[in-house]
């Protein structure tokens, strides 16, 4: 009980606390700001803070218990012993993490399987579940500034699966008839592991998968090992490469084939592909080498080491945009090839915008969807689909109406993270931007941001700082009443746009 009313204390002060982590750099509440680190550790060394509880959350205005304060991951190992689809089976996660305060207890965002045992460093600890958060209170407090390593062992129950009141699709595991993949977004990898979970907070992870004969596994990054055991069970193990979000980790197993090709200056290009859809899917398949080429002229090199796509064999609704291995279902590569490029452009985008430049906090996703919507649209106009202009005019049209029902591209509603205006809404403000400032400045705009916060997380005031200084002129009294607000302003140069009225 002392615990539970603890921590309902502190939910209540999370909008003190979530605050002061939120005007960082997105890592969990308790890192000093840069500049204050080596007076604050020498102050605390010669105080030697009492431990306390880590927050049980960042304090996201619309999320608030995502992700957790009191600690840094530095890495994941996933260990899952797959047996059979809809089939729950042993599963482990070890934690390393850095202790960013002296802590007492810390929280694990974790729902959705049956716990077993968790330790820290080695040593049992206690562990109580509250809702989707997993309360761990070590054997001995944690010190300040220290590491330390939690492992917890659980059944992992790929027949679990929720709903988001704000999400078109379930999340967390996704069936396939011979195995699973993962839709982590926005917050489902809590049902798989247990986890930091927010898109400001990335850490490496390596993924170790074990499978019946004639299953194969992938996931995020590299496949560094592949070892058959003696009863015909395969490991593989996967090493992520570069820090991850959990929103953008994948996981599939199944009867796969994959599919080796080369992109712009050899970047490998591994598509992973049921076996009876590799020759289905080619034609589209084959076209990634394109895409990336494309959007190398606008945004700069792909920011990562590896690329492919993992053909969704589900109903899955929509692509993902997971790093490094974006999902599509098979249902977007078996129809129209101009839309299956629209989907396939989208969520390679994501890999600047959204993977590589993470968001800050989730009303900042206008960034991330509404850049891969605009790029989208863009390479879409160019290879016969709906000019972009029409697009933006029937966007611009319905825009007040999505104000209303979502809120503005940068003040959503809760729970409404995932809605048309994140998306062709967003879109819009980019282009209204290109509009004002013209091309070339749009361009050196888009490519300075996707350079400067690569491998970090960024808000909408960073962008809005950034463009101001690129584009020489402060673009602040013209870009606040396109992302905030409830009307939608004029559109430049297009004197003749209207903005259908609201109809409540």
């Amino acid at each position: 009980m002392e615990i539970m009313t603890a921590r309902h204390a502190l939910r209540a002060a999370l909008a003190l606390t979530g605050a002061v982590a939120l005007t960082g750099t997105g890592c969990s509440a308790g890192v000093p700001h840069r500049g204050q680190g080596a007076a604050l550790g020498a102050s605390a060394a010669a105080a030697g803070p009492a431990p306390s509880p880590g927050a049980p959350g960042i304090g996201d205005p619309l999320m608030p218990l995502d992700g957790n304060g009191g600690y840094t991951v530095r890495r994941y190992t996933l260990d899952l012993d797959w047996r059979a689809p809809e089939t729950p089976f042993p599963a482990g996660t070890t934690i390393s993490a850095t202790a960013t305060q002296a802590l007492s207890r810390f929280d694990l965002d974790f729902a959705g399987n049956t716990l077993h045992r968790v330790t820290v460093d080695g040593t049992p600890a206690a562990a109580v579940r509250d809702g989707d958060e997993l309360v761990v209170t070590p054997a001995r407090p944690i010190r300040r500034g220290s590491t330390f390593t939690v492992h917890v062992a659980y059944t992992a129950d790929p027949t679990q699966r929720r709903r988001r009141s704000d999400a078109i699709r379930e999340y967390g595991w996704v069936p396939t008839p011979d195995g699973t993949l993962i839709c982590a977004q926005p917050d489902g990898a809590k049902m798989v592991f247990p986890v930091d979970d927010h898109p400001s907070l990335r850490a490496p992870v390596t993924f170790r998968i074990t499978t019946p004969p004639g299953l194969g596994a992938v996931a995020n990054g590299r496949l560094v090992d592949r070892v058959r055991r003696p009863d015909g069970r395969v490991r593989w193990t996967y090493d992520s490469e570069e820090p991850i979000a959990a929103q953008l980790v994948q996981m599939a197993i199944g009867r796969f084939a994959f599919v080796d090709s080369k992109g712009p200056h050899g970047l490998p290009v591994r598509d992973v592909v049921p076996d009876d859809l590799v020759t289905d899917t080619e034609a589209d398949r084959s076209l990634t080498p394109q895409h990336l080429a494309w959007l190398e002229q606008r945004l700069g090199p792909y920011p990562f080491r590896r690329y492919g796509v993992l053909v969704g064999d589900t109903d899955l609704p929509v692509a993902l945009e997971t790093q490094s291995l974006s999902v599509v279902p098979k249902d977007d590569l078996l129809g129209d090839q101009v839309d299956a490029e629209r989907n396939l452009v989208h969520e390679l985008t994501h890999h600047w915008t959204g993977d590589s430049v993470a968001i800050r906090r989730w009303s900042d996703l206008w960034l991330s969807e509404g850049h891969a919507r605009f790029y989208e649209r863009l390479y879409s106009a160019e290879h016969g689909g709906v000019s972009m202009e029409d697009a933006m005019r029937a966007a611009y049209e319905q825009h007040d109406q999505w104000r209303h029902d979502d809120g503005a591209p940068a003040e959503p509603t809760e729970p409404t993270l995932f809605k048309v205006m994140r998306y062709d809404g967003s879109a819009l403000v980019l282009y209204a931007l290109r509009e004002k400032v013209g091309d070339d400045t749009f361009d050196r705009i888009e490519r300075t941001w996707v350079t400067r916060y690569r491998g970090r997380a960024a808000g909408t005031r960073d962008f809005v700082a950034l463009a101001s200084e690129v584009a020489g002129e402060d673009l602040t009294p013209f870009l606040t009443p396109w992302l905030y607000g409830p009307d939608t302003p004029p559109m430049p140069g297009h004197p003749d746009w209207h903005v259908d009225p609201v109809e409540d």
